[in-house]
């Protein structure tokens, strides 16, 4: 990435919401910052899509999910270094919930907004938005 260029990152959520087309679910600061800008995810938002499949909570394969969303938004998985999310995940403990642990470290690591809805991830990163 080049500098001083923000990376917006996606939490689970806004990308479940998205494919759903549930606008009306997202704030018009949300929308507005997805709209605007080239959005990105953490593969470990593929792992939870898969989980929320396999409980049921899902309908779609996250595979399914993800190329749609590729393809109508421009949504990119960023590839980082598993080791280098994990050394951050390690100083998140604001909260228990693994999944959102390792996402807010991937967005942490590169220095990147993450647009969500989840108070508590709010909370615990400064550069959570909605």
């Amino acid at each position: 990435m080049e500098g001083n260029v923000s990376m917006y990152f996606l939490d689970t959520h806004i990308v479940v919401w998205l494919f759903q087309k549930s606008l009306n679910l997202l704030s018009s600061k949300a929308k507005r910052l997805v709209e605007e800008n080239d959005v990105f995810i953490s593969p470990i938002i593929a792992l939870e899509l898969g989980y929320l499949f396999e409980i049921g909570k899902m309908t779609e394969k996250p595979q399914v999910l993800l190329d749609s969303l590729a393809y109508k938004i421009g949504l990119r998985t960023d590839d980082i270094l598993l080791s280098d999310i994990v050394r951050t995940a390690s100083g998140e403990s604001w909260t228990r919930d693994p999944f959102d642990r390792l996402i807010v470290a991937h967005a942490r690591t590169r220095d990147a907004y993450l647009i969500t809805k989840d108070s508590t991830i709010r909370k615990g990163y400064k550069k959570a938005v909605f």
